[in-house]
């Protein structure tokens, strides 16, 4: 999927409060509270290594705090996590040429069968016709956008999925016979999480920008070129392919305060990791 869009839910301010970054799965649903702090290895039911791993970005974020009594290192979370920080899942799959499609439709028969988004989307530039409709699974949207003008029409409204249900995940696909796997409701809800805290801390407009000395940014932080006088996609537009290509710098685009700008994101936020009274020194 090649955008995940996540709706803010009752708590996105409290998520929001916590970091920027994102929180490791396991970090939220290991052995570590808000209470007593835990030896850092007792909370984890898996290798070392990983654990460590996990311990380490959860420090880092300002998720979890440790402190270190008689040569071992104990850790608790700083806050409650927030669960239902986020709402709905729109995925959003962009084929702007729907003349090659590469393997489109098996993605989304599979997207679509597994749920594990709210809504589903393909995102075109090209003119859809019945044929194209007709190939596509029946519960996906299809917007024709125009990267120009900016302007967007559906074509197809999406049908809401349930990813609370279990879903159908497509394994392999051979000559009379399609493998399939029964994908729990509770593995979706874990898988569901993963992907908002990624989506969380990823960022925004986190594509690279031309090399090119025609190359701009508009306002919005999306790549402009002042020869075509159009918005263009990097990977498919630019490049040494390209006529009036003439290296150069990339342009600059500061994402973080654009996306702290534009959305609920906060680029910067205080932290909920409580002082220290300091006596864990002495230990």
């Amino acid at each position: 999927m090649d955008v995940c869009a996540v709706h803010p839910g009752p708590s996105f301010d409290t998520r929001a409060d916590i970091t920027s970054r994102a929180i490791p799965l396991r970090a939220i649903t290991c052995d570590v509270g808000t209470g007593e702090a835990v030896f850092w290895r007792d909370a984890f039911d898996c290798h070392r290594n990983t654990a460590r791993d996990v311990v380490d970005s959860a420090v880092e974020a300002g998720f979890f705090e440790s402190e270190w009594r008689g040569g071992r290192e104990y850790v608790r979370q700083t806050t409650r996590y927030p669960a239902d920080w986020f709402g709905r899942l729109v995925g959003i799959e962009n084929k702007p040429d729907l003349g090659d499609p590469g393997d489109l439709e098996r993605q989304l028969r599979t997207d679509a069968s597994l749920g594990l988004f709210d809504e589903i989307i393909l995102a075109t530039e090209s003119y859809v016709t019945r044929a194209h409709l007709n190939r596509i699974p029946e519960s996906v949207g299809v917007w024709r956008f125009d990267p120009e003008s900016g302007e967007r029409e559906v074509v197809r409204d999406a049908t809401p999925l349930d990813p609370a249900s279990p879903g159908i995940e497509l394994v392999a696909e051979r000559p009379l016979r399609t493998d399939v796997e029964l994908v729990s409701g509770e593995r979706k809800r874990q898988a569901r999480l993963r992907l908002a805290e990624r989506t969380y801390g990823k960022g925004w407009r986190t594509y690279d920008l031309p090399t090119c000395a025609n190359a701009s940014v508009t306002s919005d932080g999306r790549p402009y070129c002042a020869h075509f006088n159009r918005v263009v996609e990097p990977g498919r537009d630019c490049g040494d392919d390209c006529q009036p290509f003439e290296a150069a710098d990339a342009p600059s685009l500061d994402a973080d305060s654009l996306r702290d700008e534009r959305t609920p994101w906060v680029s910067d936020p205080d932290g909920v990791a409580r002082r220290q009274s300091g006596l864990d020194r002495f230990w």
